[in-house]
């Protein structure tokens, strides 16, 4: 008797209507959409700043909480402090509409000098080991920053110049309250805070979590007209297995 009970109450569970079948549906693609919307943001590098650790053409996504100010109404939210050597993902100060990645040399506080391309943080030389020197050539003020002005030719915004003096005390750079200074890998090849100052708070939408996807792009590929941005998709999907870098996929950058 009590074998023919299981088959029975198997049979009398009712099944999943189609309305609570599309009702679940729904609220799975508004968790996903709230978790893109708020949570992640793709990324695509237009630069070779930040070789050998992003290149151009790899797309990421990147987290927009974890770095974000803490909140009260989500208090659960894996909230944490800028730290130095983050890369993060940010608007370019006086340009809220340019996205830009580089990675925080310096935060709040911090006393800041270049010497011979070497960057010391309150007095200590830091061993950076993703930098590269891809020009290997000597600039006086990229070099030996702030220590040396700025020249007229130096691509320095005229903002910076007027409030490099203010921040600079005994040789160094002097990071103030709710900024950061963030810099290139790549040194001699990225327009970062020595030219246009400090990224504040506010500016920060997060930081890089993987690679996605990586494809062979050219330098000037994100400067290009929408009439080549089209030929560059159409590109993309004839190439799209022999040059996408696939040993980039899901890589983490660090």
């Amino acid at each position: 008797m009590s074998r023919n009970r299981a088959p029975q109450r198997a049979a009398d569970k009712p099944k999943e209507t189609r309305p609570e079948l599309l009702a679940s549906y729904a609220a799975l693609f508004v968790v996903l959409m709230f978790i893109i919307t708020f949570g992640l943001q793709a990324f695509a590098i237009p630069s070779g700043s930040m070789e050998n650790t992003l290149l151009i053409g790899d797309h990421l996504m990147v987290d927009r909480v974890s770095l974000a100010p803490r909140t009260a109404w989500m208090p659960l939210l894996p909230y944490r402090q800028i730290r130095r050597g983050d890369i993060i993902v940010f608007y370019k100060p006086g340009e809220p509409g340019l996205h830009l990645v580089k990675r925080v040399i310096g935060i709040p506080g911090d006393r800041i000098h270049l010497r011979d391309g070497v960057v010391y943080v309150n007095g200590v030389a830091q061993a950076e080991r993703y930098v590269i020197r891809s020009l290997g050539n000597y600039d006086p003020y990229r070099d030996d920053f702030p220590a040396v002005p700025p020249r007229p030719y130096d691509p320095v915004t005229p903002t910076w110049r007027a409030d490099l003096p203010e921040h600079t005390q005994g040789g160094d750079l002097v990071v103030p309250a709710d900024s950061y200074f963030a810099m290139g890998d790549n040194r001699d090849n990225s327009l970062d805070s020595r030219y246009w100052g400090f990224v504040p708070h506010a500016n920060i939408i997060g930081t890089p979590l993987f690679i996605y996807w990586s494809f062979v792009t050219p330098a000037d590929e994100y400067m290009s007209s929408a009439s080549q941005h089209v030929a560059f998709y159409i590109h993309e999907a004839l190439h799209f297995f022999d040059q996408t870098r696939w040993n980039r996929m899901f890589r983490l950058p660090r």
